[in-house]
């Protein structure tokens, strides 16, 4: 399955621009071939996590343009948004960071967040997501999370033997890109799996992003990067390839 990881900026609270911005890039991936196109964290609002406004329901207008690229150009696109879960609390309005996964047939996966961000305040206004999601595209074992959760290995390690391919978007800010790199590496290399971590460019809420996006496969060895700029990354996912790693070096076993 060819993967394609759009490296993009995001005009901060402007769904509708976004969504100007991002059609070309869907469509310019999808005629470069890739099966499935991820694009980052809050890719149509950029991480405003505490504007009041910034929650869609549920199948809201981020969903539906996911659906509408994948329709159009008969692929699988994806990302996450601000969404109110339609089995909402009814003590909680807060929306989840919701990885909406959408397919050319109109199929629509999603799993919300697990670690909100404290450090940025996404807690207080955002709830955190309690299930982990796993779905097979094309033979392909896919496993999303979001930013944040590249820090804590225990949920990748906990779905590495059913896992090909970890999704990471992400809004993840320049002073700590070493962070993001090294962790990217690092999961992808204990866990015997590829990883795609799509990381924003330029500036929003203050903050500065380069991107540093990379696809990186079951070995450590980086099949594609990004730097500073809109860029599209492309890398043959094999889950073939997954096998025979693990086959040849049996490491997962000996986790405890």
């Amino acid at each position: 399955m060819r993967l394609a990881a759009v490296q993009h900026d995001i005009v901060w609270n402007d769904r509708d621009a976004n969504f100007r911005r991002l059609a070309p890039m869907v469509a310019a991936a999808a005629a470069g071939g890739a099966r499935m196109v991820l694009l980052t964290e809050t890719f149509s609002t950029g991480f405003a996590v505490d504007n009041p406004h910034l929650a869609e329901p549920e199948g809201g207008p981020s969903s539906q343009f996911l659906q509408e690229q994948a329709a159009q150009h008969g692929v699988w696109v994806c990302g996450s948004c601000p969404e109110i879960p339609a089995d909402t609390d009814p003590h909680d309005h807060r929306p989840a960071n919701s990885f909406v996964l959408a397919g050319p047939d109109g199929t629509v996966h999603r799993y919300h967040k697990i670690h909100p961000f404290t450090f940025g305040g996404e807690d207080a206004h955002f709830r955190a997501g309690s299930r982990l999601v796993q779905v097979t595209i094309d033979d392909v074992r896919v496993t999303p999370f979001v930013c944040y959760d590249l820090r804590f290995a225990d949920e990748f390690w906990g779905l590495a033997t059913t896992t090909d391919l970890y999704l990471v978007p992400a809004n993840w800010p320049e002073p700590r890109r070493s962070h993001w790199m090294a962790l990217l590496q690092a999961r992808a290399i204990e866990n015997q799996a590829y990883v795609a971590g799509c990381n924003r460019v330029g500036e929003g809420g203050g903050l500065k992003y380069v991107g540093d996006s990379r696809i990186v496969d079951p070995l450590g060895e980086l099949l594609a990067t990004g730097s500073q700029g809109e860029t599209i990354l492309f890398a043959d996912i094999e889950p073939a390839h997954v096998a025979a790693v693990r086959d040849r070096f049996r490491f997962l076993p000996d986790r405890r």
